[in-house]
């Protein structure tokens, strides 16, 4: 029986929660389809900061290393640990350390669930760009707490890691709809978007079989909520990246049901997979997050790992579940009863 080794970071609030709801459909699915999951667990957490100082310890990376993969439920707890310091104490360093440079996030209604637009019909897949651009940490602040202070953050865009996240979303493209989205500030920013915007200009000629757009990001913002059906592939830069994401939870009924995947995609080091939303410290514990965006998630793991029947069953039995209503209103069922309801529309 051919066995993944998966490591385990709940994290902090609902994290907790919704990663062990995820973790019971994932070894359901891989007893259907007689393979293995041995999952680690691991503390790193914004508790674990208080604690040691550290958000996951010094050898943190080489542990991770190991690993077919790693599932992550949520990191952050404002009110006891900054978020600048959890942040870029665990997950940009597991972004960058593993060059998971592409950043996945599928955004469609599942059946049963009521967006807040018009538009029914859309199927978005956003790449970010995930481990330079705007969130490099260039900069610096100089005579910090005067009138003169000065705070620097500088922008990072290699042709290398620009041109990798393009050909990636071009590689997307042709797997579906064969149309790509790249997204600049091209008009304001005239280093950086220019050129990336050249960049694309230069790979299109090598995907002719791909309807290339280029946009201004507020543009594309628009569209994704005027005409979202019109979008198939959507590459964007980190920053970029990560707010129109948001914009896509928005019309896919909320951060509940975004699932997101970090890539690295010539599979040298392990993949993450984690929910786009937060801990959401004020239901912490409550027993009502709904697990269904980190559940996605991890079906993306298994097509990750080369389990494709089994990741398109995992998300059979969550469009089931939705579909009877179940998991579909915020605070109507517990954590408990979606994951149940997932699990046996799996068996």
């Amino acid at each position: 029986m051919k066995s993944y080794s998966i490591a385990l970071i709940p994290g902090d609030g609902i994290g907790r929660d919704v990663t062990a709801a995820a973790w019971t459909v994932l070894e359901t699915a891989a007893r259907n389809f007689d393979f293995a999951l041995a999952g680690a667990e691991f503390p790193w957490s914004s508790r674990f900061f208080k604690e040691t100082g550290r958000m996951m310890p010094e050898d943190g990376i080489e542990t991770l290393r190991g690993f077919d993969a790693i599932l992550l439920g949520a990191v952050g707890w404002p009110a006891e640990v900054p978020d600048s310091v959890s942040l870029h104490g665990l997950l940009l360093p597991i972004r960058k350390a593993f060059v998971q440079y592409a950043n996945i996030r599928p955004h469609r209604l599942l059946p049963g669930v009521t967006g807040p637009l018009r538009a029914e019909n859309f199927d978005i897949l956003c790449i970010r760009e995930n481990t330079e651009g705007e969130y490099s940490g260039a900069g610096g602040r100089v005579h910090q707490g005067t009138l003169d202070e000065v705070a620097v953050e500088t922008s990072i865009f290699t042709r290398a890691g620009v041109e990798r996240i393009l050909r990636f979303g071009f590689e997307q493209a042709r797997t579906r709809r064969g149309k790509l989205a790249s997204v600049t500030k091209s008009n304001a920013q005239k280093y950086s978007m220019v050129f990336w915007d050249e960049i694309t200009r230069k790979l299109a000629a090598d995907y002719p079989d791909i309807e290339v757009t280029s946009y201004h990001v507020d543009a594309l913002a628009a569209r994704m909520i005027m005409a979202p059906e019109s979008l198939d592939v959507v590459v964007a830069s980190n920053l970029f990246g990560d707010i129109l994401t948001d914009i896509g939870a928005a019309i896919q009924g909320g951060l509940g049901y975004a699932a997101s995947a970090n890539i690295n995609p010539d599979r040298s080091a392990p993949s993450m997979f984690e929910p786009v939303h937060g801990s959401a410290p004020d239901i912490a514990h409550l027993g009502i997050a709904n697990p269904i965006a980190t559940i996605w998630s991890g079906a993306m793991m298994l097509d990750h790992l080369g389990e494709t029947a089994a990741a398109g069953r995992v998300m059979k039995a969550v469009e089931a579940t939705t579909a009877r209503g179940i998991g579909t209103t915020p605070d109507k069922d517990r954590t408990e009863a979606i994951t149940a309801a997932v699990v046996e529309s799996l068996t």
